[in-house]
């Protein structure tokens, strides 16, 4: 208590002119959120906070630059991502997203709580104080996502109680499994109790769900959905008073859909999210400074997409002393060499500029070690022929998972398909491939075998143990031999991404944290990622959306319509497992 009320004494005492500031940035048109105005004026800062927005040019400073009239707007927030899905350890994704003009994110570990429980969740909070970014944490709701699916871990109320009192802890992360609570289950009803009791927050998970479903989530106390698609999606929820994480990452791309639902009478109840991005895409675009300029290009207010990107994220998550630049903020701010496409020229973190013209200052040094529980988390089977046989009995329709480009739901088809000897033949010409899944983690070494359309694969294999939730190995190929090899590969790097054809490895990313995260230096992980890429494009030279994202989201099973888990073909709709062989009328 004593060094705070020193640090607001000081603070104080800049304010009124009584002591130079640490650091002034003058001539800055400062960006207000709150109204939606640009003020010219300096930037006052004193211990990491801002504590004062001085029009008069009379305050003093130990250090100061010149804005020289550029916009200067708070630092971004991302309201809900993964962080595995980076393939990139906290601190390691901290130096990626800084230059970019992002200071805080809100991050679900439940990739490598999947992997690793409480353990994985530890490790990620534990990473992330290695960074200089603030990265906060929901905690995993739903580990594993279904009670049918074989996950590394399992996590009760009682597990995750002890981690609501952390300090980077916001709440409980994106409950998934509505029928539970639909049902009343007293399971997901205790952690959401005990996190109420709390006072936290709980991220909803509300792909596909209609109006009643919602209002039995808003009952619930469920507050927020990064689901929606379509733009009465998200009028149906705010009109229910939800926040809506308007989401674009790598696979789900919704921003322009749902833009039509933003009014200047509902805009403060909207927000920016990526939810999985790439690291490639991360490098390249950035994560929310995209989402802006592509809001902008659509034809909204700059300053109303940088309020959803700042001030909204912060009210919304109870993000206190974040999202906007007035005295009593954290001093996290942005200086633009240009608005409209948002071009960051530098980033200041707690009155410190981190990052210029795209550029970590400071690359952070140091990241956490793991333990064997981690680091050693794959464990799959020697695979056969025979275990990839889709056996057909009466005919030839088949049950088909159909995938959307850049959508994480997918349609479930009937279908004729190839049937020789009995069982299911790959058919390049119309797109329909063999898909398996495989457990990685306890040896029980189930497998799930279906057909999917849509990926346009024209030789080879690729296979991945991203694959949410459970994160077990999932293979997409043309033919037996591939696939195996490809699950061979798997199992020698630990965990990763690899790309086979003929017979032979083209390219791999070895992912040895929990078979999803890196911690070679990022130059490295860029390159290895550029190899693994163009090898893909060697296999499928007409690829136009994110293969691998897509990829990994087939085996999620509480996004509809039709999905693929260890244990089987699953109907999201229905919510139970079907057969691959159908008996309906073929669709032509």
């Amino acid at each position: 208590m004593v060094s705070t009320i020193k640090r607001l004494k000081k603070r104080i005492a800049v304010s009124q002119q009584h002591q130079p500031a640490d650091f002034i940035l003058r001539n800055a048109r400062v960006a207000d959120v709150f109204s939606l105005t640009w003020t010219i004026a300096d930037l006052v800062v004193a211990d990491g906070m801002i504590v004062a927005i001085d029009t008069t040019g009379s305050f003093e400073s130990i250090e100061e630059q010149d804005a020289m009239e550029r916009c200067v707007v708070p630092g971004l927030i991302d309201g809900h991502i993964h962080i595995e899905s980076s393939m990139l350890t906290p601190s390691a994704f901290g130096d990626v997203l800084l230059p970019h003009g992002v200071t805080t994110v809100v991050t679900d570990p439940h990739e490598i709580a999947n992997v690793a429980g409480v353990e994985g969740i530890r490790f990620m909070l534990k990473d992330a104080e290695k960074s200089p970014m603030d990265i906060y944490v929901m905690l995993p709701s739903s580990v594993p996502s279904t009670s049918f699916e074989h996950a590394g871990a399992k996590l009760e109320a009682m597990d995750l109680k002890p981690l609501l009192s952390h300090p980077s802890v916001l709440g409980l992360a994106e409950v998934m499994d509505y029928p539970s609570v639909l049902s009343g289950d007293e399971k997901i009803l205790t952690k959401i109790a005990m996190t109420q009791e709390s006072g936290l927050r709980i991220d909803g998970h509300g792909a596909g769900l209609q109006k009643e479903q919602i209002r039995g989530y808003r009952a619930a106390g469920i507050q927020t959905d990064h689901e929606c698609v379509t733009a009465n999606e998200a009028r149906d929820r705010i009109s229910q008073g939800m926040y809506v994480l308007i989401r674009e990452g790598s696979a789900a791309k919704n921003l322009i859909d749902l833009l039509p639902a933003v009014t200047s009478h509902n805009a403060r109840k909207f927000l920016f999210c990526t939810d999985d991005k790439h690291l490639d895409e991360l490098v390249d675009e950035g994560s929310i400074d995209h989402a802006i300029r592509l809001a902008i290009a659509a034809g909204m207010e700059p300053l109303q997409a940088i309020q959803l990107a700042t001030l909204n994220a912060a009210e919304c998550y109870g993000l206190s002393g974040k999202g906007a630049l007035a005295a009593g903020f954290q001093a996290d701010f942005i200086v633009l060499d240009d608005l409209e496409t948002f071009n960051v020229a530098a980033v200041w973190k707690k009155g410190v500029k981190v990052a210029e013209q795209g550029v970590m200052l400071n690359a952070t040094p140091t990241q956490e070690k793991c333990s064997i529980r981690i680091s050693q988390s794959v464990h799959l089977p020697t695979i056969t022929k025979n275990d990839l046989a889709i056996p057909f009995s009466k005919g030839s329709k088949a049950t088909v998972i159909e995938i959307i480009p850049n959508q994480l739901v997918t349609n479930k088809l009937i279908e004729d398909v190839d049937v020789v000897d009995g069982v299911f033949i790959p058919n390049l010409k119309l797109d329909q491939l063999k898909l398996a899944v495989i457990e990685r983690h306890h040896n029980i070494h189930s497998i799930g075998l279906g057909i999917v359309k849509g990926f346009g694969l024209k030789q080879g294999a690729v296979a991945t143990t991203i694959a949410h939730d459970s994160h077990n190995a999932i293979v997409l190929g043309t033919n037996d031999l591939d696939m195996m090899i490809a699950i061979q590969a798997l199992q020698d790097i630990q965990g990763g991404l690899v790309v086979v054809n003929e017979g032979r490895l083209l390219a791999s990313l070895p992912l040895p944290v929990a078979g999803l995260m890196t911690q070679v230096p990022l130059d490295e992980a860029v390159q290895s990622l550029f190899e693994l890429h163009e090898a893909l494009h060697s296999i499928h030279p007409t690829l136009d959306f994110h293969l691998f994202l897509t990829l990994s989201f087939l085996s999620l099973p509480v996004i509809p319509s039709l999905k693929l888990t260890d244990t089987g073909l699953f109907d999201v709709t229905t919510f139970q497992h079907i057969s691959i062989e159908a008996h309906e009328k073929a669709d032509h």
